[in-house]
């Protein structure tokens, strides 16, 4: 399929249907038709259907971002929505990528229809099935990588077994892979070991691994100055472009309402607009993490005993999960007044950019991390599962901008209240705070650098964009 010259060069990005997934790749489709490309995203319906809910610009028709245009288009699962099966993240995956296998070319068959012939797809991890979809139909394919190159350097070594794991055998193996620092057994994502509750999730991810050789492109969700040496080293082995952090490239576009969050964001900026420089700290688990009663509470209390202000995100499982709700103590809010700020959900990058926050208390996933390295927020990492326990590693460890407050679910325990407000205080005053404060204004500055014109991200963007519409026969 070739564009012509009258036509932009038309990108079809496919996600999977996590918040942790849609983001990211949401904010390259923005940035691409930034640059004069038309972007079509599209997900399983049911999270387009949540989409759509929390945010009026999200439709078929295309909504113009800089120099180009996006739109939405998502398919159906063949499944209902109130299936009991959707529970089961295994079985649904596998309906996903044979569903998606025969709805996905009946799309690219209608676009192409209508005039707008597609020109390259990209996809995200968990639906590695994509990069088979482009190649039965002759298109080029790319991914959007949306954890750091340290995990992904982890899961490639993992998958050609290249290096030692821990093993069933000899579960507390330390591993050691080039251009990387030591990694402690429970500080390797968490699905690569073999005590991992969940096993299905490993084959989920490193699905990408087995198609690795099939896209053009690996887009990175980091940035060189981040990451530098180990980038270089996997760009030998494999064609990757780190674009991040494209929390910040987006805020440069000039349509930023398009957003793909699935709750609607409470109102909290005008509560921070009243607190000093600084002085709030800012608590959120992500979408996806679940914590017990015990835990919230501890936090709870670790917050009030810290005397600090604080906004805190305490999302409520969703009612397809197996997790039970959850609750403040008693008169926890009367008693912290106007020092504390409950909400449900936030719109997490105004918050980070802020000038009241003082530090962010996070689960540690890849996008939030970006996100408070590139607005100069200091961490304490409280990780869970997954790449978080080796986004904790690094946060601490080599970007020095965070203070631990636990290793992982690993640990199998509850982190006291003690504990939280140590934590907390280290991370808002005295010595160590203000070294890490300087630290995170020195990642701001180089996110700031990467997505400039002529930064690193922005020329690997650029480098991106030519060859798709080369590709494509567009010149």
């Amino acid at each position: 399929m070739v564009s012509s010259p009258s036509s932009p060069v038309h990108v079809l990005l496919i996600s999977f249907p996590g918040q942790g997934h849609v983001n990211p790749l949401l904010r390259l489709g923005k940035l691409l038709a930034s640059k004069g490309l038309l972007v079509t995203f599209s997900a399983p319906e049911i999270i387009g259907k949540q989409m759509q809910k929390a945010n009026s610009n999200i439709t078929d028709e295309p909504v113009p971002v800089g120099d180009g245009f996006i739109r939405f288009e998502f398919f159906e699962e063949g499944w209902e929505e109130d299936d009991p099966r959707r529970k089961n993240l295994e079985q649904y995956l596998t309906q996903l990528e044979i569903h998606g296998k025969k709805v996905i070319p009946e799309m690219i068959k209608r676009n192409a229809e209508k005039g707008r012939p597609i020109s390259c797809l990209i996809n995200n991890p968990f639906i590695p099935w994509v990069s088979d979809v482009a190649e039965s139909v002759g298109i080029p394919s790319a991914m959007l990588w949306v954890q750091s190159c340290a995990s992904f350097s982890c899961y490639y070594h993992f998958h050609h077994n290249l290096v030692d794991f821990p093993t069933e055998e000899n579960p507390e193996i330390d591993v050691q892979l080039p251009c990387m620092p030591l990694l402690k057994y429970d500080e390797i994502p968490s699905f690569l070991h073999p005590m991992v509750p969940f096993p299905f999730l490993r084959r989920a991810i490193l699905g990408q691994f087995e198609n690795i050789e099939k896209p053009f492109c690996i887009l990175m969700e980091t940035f060189q100055e981040l990451e530098n040496d180990l980038i270089e080293y996997m760009s030998k082995i494999l064609p990757i472009k780190p674009v991040g952090p494209l929390f910040k490239t987006v805020a440069k576009s000039i349509n930023s309402t398009v957003q793909g969050d699935f709750l609607k964001a409470d109102e909290c900026i005008e509560w921070l607009d009243g607190k000093p420089n600084s002085s709030v700290i800012y608590v959120s688990f992500g979408s996806v993490v679940a914590l017990k009663q015990d835990q919230w509470e501890e936090i709870a209390y670790g917050l009030r005993n810290s005397g600090v202000s604080f906004l805190w995100v305490m999302k409520q499982p969703a009612k397809d999960t197996p997790f039970e709700a959850v609750f403040l103590p008693e008169g926890f809010l009367e008693e912290v007044g106007e020092k504390g700020k409950v909400v449900n959900w936030s719109p997490q990058e105004r918050v980070l950019s802020h000038p009241s926050i003082a530090c962010f208390v996070t689960h540690c996933g890849w996008n939030s991390t970006m996100e408070a390295l590139s607005s100069g927020v200091p961490v304490v990492t409280f990780p869970r599962w997954g790449d978080q326990v080796t986004d904790a590693k690094y946060l601490v460890d080599e970007f020095k901008v965070g203070v631990r407050m636990c290793r992982g679910e690993a640990e199998n325990r509850v982190i006291t209240r003690d504990e939280v407000e140590k934590c907390l205080l280290e991370a808002t005053a005295g010595d160590k705070a203000a070294k890490l404060k300087k630290n995170a204004l020195k990642w701001k500055e180089a996110a700031e650098a990467a997505v400039a014109q002529g930064g690193s991200s922005d020329m690997n963007i650029q480098a991106f964009v030519d060859e798709v519409k080369a590709r494509s026969g567009f010149v």
